[in-house]
């Protein structure tokens, strides 16, 4: 039989200065992904294991897995937590070519916050409702703008592996020049200097353009390629 109020009054009394545990929030798929993510933009996403994510959340993996099926249903979750929060346009033929790089300045921004998260992207089959939500939103821009249904559906797939691509390099440079062991990796200066040395008979093209070859600060170079690939796609016939 449970104590009565009293009874437990007086047990308390019994302790001085004990105060009751705190009660611990439930476990939630939110709180999960919330943890997870937490992970990801302080250690980046190689550390994200079971270990950590419970770690944060000071529980057990048993408890975790009562809510989740294993590490791939994690990054499923992430990724989706992330298009969620995506502001989606309504598809304007005028304006396509635009959306797309909005929409896609979004998702780059958004994989940049977390380093090297766009490895769970591109290591996940796209089956969240949210994630869905986004490359529908992707191809009702891209037919709107009067791209035949089949070059849509595939120029999706290369835009987004593009960007996935495109922030992992970014997240991975960033790591090395953390990294007492990559110190030789080359600076954009070093590198200008090492292609305008090379020898003259071997790289011609190299040694000639090396300023070329280096130049583009800022995300420059992620516009110019979607740019040159919607190019591609305003070209073909319909």
């Amino acid at each position: 039989m449970a104590q009565d109020p009293r009874a437990r009054r007086a047990a308390r009394h019994l302790r001085p200065g004990a105060a009751p545990a705190p009660r611990r929030a439930p476990l939630t798929v939110d709180r999960i992904v919330d943890a997870a993510l937490r992970v990801v933009e302080t250690q980046g996403y190689d550390a994200l294991t079971i270990r950590a994510i419970t770690g944060e959340l000071g529980t057990s993996p048993s408890s975790l897995y009562a809510h989740v099926v294993n590490k791939a249903d994690i990054d499923d979750l992430i990724i989706g937590r992330l298009s969620s929060e995506l502001v989606l346009p309504e598809p304007d033929p005028d304006r396509w070519r635009d959306q797309i790089l909005q929409v896609y300045a979004q998702i780059r921004d958004q994989y940049l916050r977390y380093p090297g998260i766009s490895r769970a992207a591109l290591a996940t089959v796209p089956t969240n409702l949210e994630t869905l939500r986004v490359s529908e939103a992707i191809l009702a821009i891209l037919l709107a703008g009067g791209v035949e249904p089949q070059t849509a559906a595939w120029a999706l797939d290369a835009l987004s592996l593009y960007v996935a691509a495109y922030t992992l390099e970014i997240s991975l440079v960033q790591a090395r020049k953390t990294d007492q062991d990559q110190e030789w990796v080359l600076s954009g200066d070093e590198l200008l200097h090492r292609l305008g040395t090379l020898p003259a008979d071997r790289f011609p093209h190299t040694r000639r353009h090396a300023a070329e070859l280096t130049s583009g600060s800022g995300h420059r170079r992620f516009e110019f390629t979607l740019n040159l690939m919607l190019d591609g796609l305003a070209r073909r016939p319909s």
